[in-house]
């Protein structure tokens, strides 16, 4: 595996605009537009978007996916000395496989008012001081713009739903 590096703001935005690539392909296909990837020394070792529909698997969330594909590729299920970029704050279920799998650090772009384990709504990233591996948290990464694809994306899911009941008129814009 690559030797760590310090990451820079501009970094974090160049990974973090991959991660929304990942993302508005999940969104094409109908899935909630979150993406991720995971770098180590400036290389990606996994990416993922999130495909639960698709796959039939409520744990097919774009963190998820980006981890298992890393592992793969290091051999390892233990993946030091990374950094995920994920476009969403993570869940628990996310958040609590990262700290399994030894990350070093987490990006995310928006936050996740109903489900965000980076403090949002729960604490597990940066972990509870009684698990033992402890990792770094930054949020707000291209944070807006993070949010606005999930905004729209549900926009429109609404608005469809709507022309679906022939509702159209009454439906927020």
């Amino acid at each position: 595996m690559p030797e760590p590096r310090e990451s820079t703001a501009l970094e974090d935005s160049h990974w973090m605009r991959q991660a929304i690539a990942l993302a508005e392909r999940a969104g094409a296909q109908g899935e909630v537009p979150v993406g991720a990837v995971l770098v180590a020394g400036g290389q990606v070792l996994g990416e993922g978007w999130n495909c639960p529909i698709a796959t039939h698997d409520p744990s097919a969330h774009a963190e998820i996916r980006a981890l298992r594909a890393a592992g793969q590729r290091a051999g390892n299920y233990r993946l030091p000395a990374t950094t995920l970029y994920v476009t969403l704050e993570p869940c628990p279920m996310c958040a609590s496989a990262l700290i399994h799998a030894r990350v070093a650090r987490v990006v995310y772009g928006a936050r996740d008012p109903k489900g965000g384990a980076c403090g949002s709504v729960f604490h597990l990233l940066p972990p509870d001081q009684r698990f033992n591996h402890r990792l770094e948290c930054q949020g707000d990464v291209l944070g807006q713009e993070c949010g606005d694809l999930l905004c729209r994306f549900f926009q429109q899911r609404r608005r469809s739903g709507a022309r679906q009941a022939g509702l159209e008129g009454l439906v927020p814009q």
